[in-house]
């Protein structure tokens, strides 16, 4: 009998002995979670992921933003604060141990803080100390990532604001080949910038007009090419179709000029008296009179206070005048007016002289007064009864 209850007491010693590591095993951990504005984040979730062996465990916050999980295994976790299903800040590494409850608070505040202070870091290439010793393994990887990142569009960038201005210095001096030259390394540094393409564009047909032949026929197609570019990129800026226009005018390629003058006009209403003005002189200019003296008329249907394409466009019907079989003048209707318009409009102007010899050829009277179509009209003064 004394030997049965001998093995009885043994026994229940050996699971005492059981028992007691595999409680001592657990611990807790807990902590505030505070909102970037200070306030308790209510319902955040707090995950505990284990590393050393596989195992999930999750909580979370309270109305006072409070939560704690005191049933956790001893062990090594990654902790991950979720809100609205978000990983919001983690913690890789965390480790249990014996003892009261581990405090593990979550601010959003000084989270939000410590980003920007580690972008601004990345800005530099430099952490300080203890930036260093907070980020992990894998933290630290992917900032030396992006700074080399960083850096590395920081001196493209400068490549190409240094080829733009080149090409925009070169082209003020008119040396158009330098220009093409820097404007076409800008493009091949980066694709995506409009602005560059409709310059290379502008300073290849501006190097086109100083050659002959085949090359000139080169350049020119290269400079409708970063036009078409430009376009592609920004579609909706009408100075691009305008400059497209009058340089396939300058070719002669005068329904795609009015194409695309047609489009400029539909994007920028206000200018569209000048856009066809300018298709006007071009072709004036390229000898096409009768292509200018529509442009001109368009130009004025659409502003006819616009001086310079009424001038422009009196001369034009000038040249329509003929001689009847004794000698006499006949004036296509509309050409002594044009240029009366022109004189009222601009009396001192650059083509008044002008404008007042061709009347008097054309047997017209000059107007010796003009009244500012844009003056406020006089209003006579009621008496007071």
């Amino acid at each position: 009998m004394v030997f049965r209850l001998k093995t009885l007491a043994t026994a229940v010693f050996a699971v005492a002995l059981l028992s007691i590591p595999s409680f001592a095993q657990v611990t807790g951990v807990e902590g505030d979670v505070k909102a970037a504005d200070g306030s308790p984040l209510v319902g955040a979730v707090v995950h505990f992921e284990r590393t050393d062996i596989k195992g999930n465990y999750t909580v979370k916050t309270n109305k006072k933003g409070h939560y704690g999980h005191y049933g956790l295994p001893l062990g090594t976790y990654n902790v991950s604060l979720e809100v609205d299903g978000k990983v919001v800040d983690s913690l890789k590494g965390f480790r249990t141990r014996l003892g009261d409850p581990i405090q593990l608070p979550f601010n959003m505040k000084e989270q939000a803080k410590a980003q920007q202070e580690i972008q601004k870091a990345a800005e530099t290439g430099t952490l300080t100390k203890e930036q260093e010793r907070g980020m992990t393994k894998e933290q630290k990887e992917k900032f030396e990532k992006d700074a080399k990142a960083r850096e590395a569009a920081l001196a493209k960038n400068k490549e190409l604001n240094d080829a733009f201005s080149g090409g925009k210095a070169a082209m003020e001096a008119k040396n158009y080949a330098e220009a093409v030259t820097q404007f076409k390394k800008a493009s091949e540094l980066d694709a995506t910038q409009n602005v560059v393409w409709a310059q290379l564009a502008d300073a290849s047909i501006q190097l086109a007009k100083t050659k002959t032949g085949d090359e000139q026929e080169a350049i020119r197609t290269e400079g409708f090419n970063a036009y078409k570019k430009a376009i592609e990129l920004k579609p909706d800026e009408a100075a691009y179709y305008n400059n497209y226009a009058l340089a396939l005018a300058g070719a002669k390629k005068i329904d795609e000029a009015k194409t695309n003058l047609d489009k400029a006009a539909e994007l920028d209403p206000a200018g569209a008296g000048r856009y066809h003005y300018n298709m006007g002189a071009l072709l004036v200019n390229g000898n096409q009179n009768d292509a200018a003296g529509e442009e001109f008329k368009k130009a004025i249907s659409l502003d006819p206070n616009y001086a310079d394409a009424q001038y422009q466009y009196g001369v034009f019907l000038a040249g329509k005048a003929t001689a009847d079989s004794t000698g006499k003048i006949i004036v296509q209707p509309g050409t002594v007016e044009a240029l009366q318009k022109y004189l009222e409009l601009k009396p001192d102007g650059q083509f008044a002289a002008a404008a007042k010899d061709l009347i008097s050829q054309l047997g017209g009277t000059v107007a010796t007064t003009f009244s500012n179509p844009n003056a406020p009209k006089k209003t006579t003064p009621t008496k007071k009864k």
